[in-house]
């Protein structure tokens, strides 16, 4: 049983399996193509895997809904959510080939047919998502002026407001200022109350374009 399973009780048998393959899918791709810290990659579940899952936590993507994941290097938190919400459709985008064609490979493994990985720089990106995601790319107003112009404003599907779902640590009140209002943050540590990777610190922000 993957530690997935632990925080998420609902999951299908399919889903099971396809969280039971990522340590042993990146461990492989890691050996050819280093998407992950080589020292990390023992704790891909958590590191990795959950960390991309607080984003299902915070929220739940109705059917339907388009994510773009940009900067999502080996796939995160892109192919975490791909698999938790199987009816969205997820677009994994990184400027290095290498580390799409892992993305290619990994979600072709796991027969994700909701995921596309595209080789673009986001501002080369013109489709509308409901929502970016991203992981630590760069500062959070460097990543909102990349990303902005992706998000679709003008039809919902969700519970929150179309926008950037992004994860960060590290002391964020600075970069929070120039959203106001419009940024939305909370703690990923309550999600994931037994691992201690969590309490550093970590968190989740949403902020309404």
């Amino acid at each position: 049983m993957s530690i997935v399973e632990t925080y998420f009780h609902e999951l299908s048998d399919t889903q099971k399996s396809q969280y039971d393959q990522l340590q042993t899918l990146y461990e492989d791709w890691n050996s050819k193509i280093n998407v992950v810290s080589r020292k990390d990659i023992g704790e891909l579940m958590t590191h990795h895997v959950l960390h991309s899952l607080a984003i299902a936590k915070f929220t739940h993507f109705r059917p339907g809904t388009r994510v773009v994941d940009v900067g999502t290097g080996g796939g995160f938190p892109g192919i975490p959510l791909a698999i938790m919400f199987p009816e969205v459709s997820f677009t994994l985008a990184d400027s290095i080939g290498k580390k799409i064609t892992v993305v290619e490979e990994v979600a072709k493994a796991l027969g994700l047919g909701n995921v596309r990985a595209v080789k673009a720089r986001s501002e080369e990106l013109r489709e509308k998502f409901d929502f970016v995601t991203g992981r630590g790319v760069c500062k959070l107003a460097e990543f909102a002026r990349m990303t902005r112009h992706l998000v679709d404003t003008k039809h919902y599907n969700n519970a929150i407001m179309n926008g950037i779902l992004y994860l960060k640590g590290g002391d964020i009140g600075g970069e929070l200022k120039p959203f106001g209002r419009n940024a939305l943050w909370c703690d990923i540590a309550p999600y994931f109350p037994d691992i201690p990777f969590f309490a550093e610190d970590k968190r989740i922000i949403h902020i309404e374009i």
